[in-house]
């Protein structure tokens, strides 16, 4: 047991000061953002929508991240990333309280929207951040790092989401969302600040290549795009599905979703050491996650027994780990010769267009065919994703053979 914790404790070794300071802010945000994955519950339960009120309202969240995104992108290289993260976090903060407020169709559409405009014109800058304040060489652990800090937070969030929601009422998990991410401003402020921060890897680009031109950028941002649609449903239909289909409880559904954080915050790290020293290539590697991720909702199929729930999360879970760290490592890699905001802009802007698309074709497909049905055109489209992966694969080892 010594020996497996020196060596846990190993892989966090050589990553710099300032993104252990960025993972502190992000687990801050992220433990705040409990709301998000009880919102379609929220707005069924507490004000009364139909499915498909649900689905339209949940692609306003995906247009506001789309937006958000993209204006995020453009500040970064305007600007830079730390303006850009400061206004953000304390924006969202306020919005995020004002939300509970809305009680409409139209002014929750508008409400989502400007609250997703906000929030994630925080991931480009924090991709940018994260890339400046890592060396080349720690990168993808670095990423890995960010990505524990969103787990652990997650993992907490929805357990005392569920917990609020149960001795209090879901307006308390507003209030917590927003004061969460004032507090993650502050952080930002005061260990952030450019006069305190040591960049590692300064990139200048004297003449940089537009990311719309990098082909192979762009076939693997449809293969994200692809992912994010499958992924995104454990945190929008799968929790309807637990709880009509498997009568799970608040509480319940959160400690599920919470048991993903907690695995990846346990194995993602030393998993993506070892992997990072193995013989495969980043894209290999996101093919694999991509397929756990599609047999996790084919195994709901099997059976009724409520156990199975735990095994298409830990699919999902080890699906996830693998894909997600080599995927971010991957987009970083090619904006190192381009504008790194219009880079992780778009490789952010994939995910947002996937939650236009997810959250309402998955709520429309459950109202219509049913979960088992919907679960099959998940597992369909994963296949999809995983052969666009293998042709990335080959396309980019035929392009450096004629180089």
């Amino acid at each position: 047991m010594k020996k497996l914790l020196h060596n846990y404790i190993d892989t966090f070794k050589g990553l710099s000061t300032e993104v252990w300071w960025l993972a502190l802010i992000t687990l801050i945000n992220r433990a705040g953002t409990m709301v998000i994955p009880f919102l379609s519950l929220y707005l069924i339960e507490d004000l009364k929508f139909t499915l498909t009120d649900v689905g339209w309202i949940m692609s306003a969240f995906g247009l506001g991240s789309v937006a958000g995104s993209w204006l995020g992108g453009k500040l970064t290289d305007k600007i830079g990333y730390y303006k850009v993260m400061v206004r953000s976090l304390l924006l969202t903060g306020i919005l995020f309280v004002a939300l509970q407020f809305l009680n409409t169709f139209v002014t929750l559409c508008v409400g989502i929207f400007l609250v997703m405009l906000v929030a994630d014109m925080f991931r480009p800058a924090m991709f940018v951040a994260l890339s400046a304040y890592s060396k080349p060489e720690n990168k993808t652990r670095s990423v890995t790092l960010i990505r524990l800090a969103i787990n652990l937070g997650f993992s907490a969030g929805p357990a005392v989401g569920g917990l609020i929601i149960t001795k209090m009422s879901y307006s308390g998990l507003f209030w917590v969302d927003g004061i969460t991410c004032i507090l993650a401003t502050l952080v930002l402020f005061l260990v952030l600040n450019p006069k305190k921060a040591k960049i590692q890897d300064n990139i200048i680009v004297e003449n940089p290549e537009s990311a719309y031109k990098d082909k192979s950028f762009l076939i693997f941002l449809i293969a994200m795009f692809l992912f994010g649609f499958i992924f995104l449903q454990y945190f929008s239909t799968m929790p309807i599905y637990y709880r009509e289909k498997h009568l799970l409880s608040e509480l319940q559904i959160g400690l599920l979703l919470g048991a993903n954080g907690f695995f990846i915050f346990l194995l993602e790290m030393p998993l993506i050491k070892w992997l990072e020293n193995s013989k495969y290539t980043k894209t290999g590697l996101m093919l694999f996650g991509v397929a756990l991720t599609a047999l996790s909702f084919l195994v709901l199929n099997l059976t009724t027994w409520t156990g199975i729930l735990i095994i298409g999360m830990f699919l999902m879970t080890v699906g996830e780990m693998i894909a997600f760290p080599f995927s971010n490592a991957f987009a970083m890699q090619r904006a190192k010769k381009g504008n790194q905001g219009e880079y992780m802009a778009l490789y952010s802007i994939a995910f947002s267009i996937a939650h236009i698309f997810g959250h309402n074709a998955g709520m429309q497909l459950a109202d219509g065919f049913g979960f088992n049905n919907t679960w099959y055109i998940m597992a369909i489209l994963g296949s999809i994703c995983a052969f666009l992966f293998l042709f990335l694969k080959v396309y980019m080892k035929n392009k450096k053979s004629e180089q």
